[in-house]
């Protein structure tokens, strides 16, 4: 499959089966990040895989509504960006890293692995950054979604190119 065909079957997913992604499957996913590009080698990408403990201290602190919601998926990674306080280094670290899980999340395609990228309001709080254990100098991107599909969305339609490029003389 060629990436052009990866990137359009990349869907997200809000329903998954039971059965989580086998720790050497995630292991193979996550390595994928490393091919990222990053200004100087420095991959700040970090990946915390949710065990039950800490999913359920995140709970605890979610409130039931987003509780609910943390359950959808049995396997949860926690992405964040190592930052250095330089700001235009830590901008480009930020980018790095966004560009490290949409990387995780076509090799997660491409095995046949649904996924759902989500940013939940908790793990922008103090209380919430504690539960999984960000550190003070990481900034949260996403919590990602691994399973099964329990059905398969529908594509959404999406801007032709020629809406969002601009030829410059």
């Amino acid at each position: 499959m060629s990436l052009s065909d990866l990137a359009a079957a990349r869907r997200t997913h809000k329903a998954f089966g039971p059965e989580p992604v086998p720790r050497e499957t995630l292991l193979e996913l996550l390595a994928t990040a490393r091919f990222a590009p990053t200004h100087h080698l420095n991959q700040p990408w970090r990946f915390r895989v949710l065990g039950p403990e800490t999913l359920a201290a995140l709970k605890r602190v979610a409130g039931e509504k987003e509780a609910q919601k943390l359950d959808r998926a049995p396997t949860l990674v926690l992405a964040t960006a190592a930052l250095t306080g330089d700001l235009a280094m830590d901008e480009e670290d930020v980018c790095a890293t966004a560009a490290a899980i949409q990387l995780v999340l076509l090799a997660a395609t491409e095995r046949g692995i649904a996924t759902y990228w989500r940013t939940p309001q908790v793990l922008r709080t103090k209380t919430g950054r504690e539960a999984v254990g960000i550190p003070h100098g990481e900034r949260f991107l996403g919590l990602l979604h691994f399973g099964t599909a329990e059905r398969d969305p529908s594509p959404r339609e999406r801007e032709p190119v020629e809406r969002y490029v601009e030829f410059l003389p």
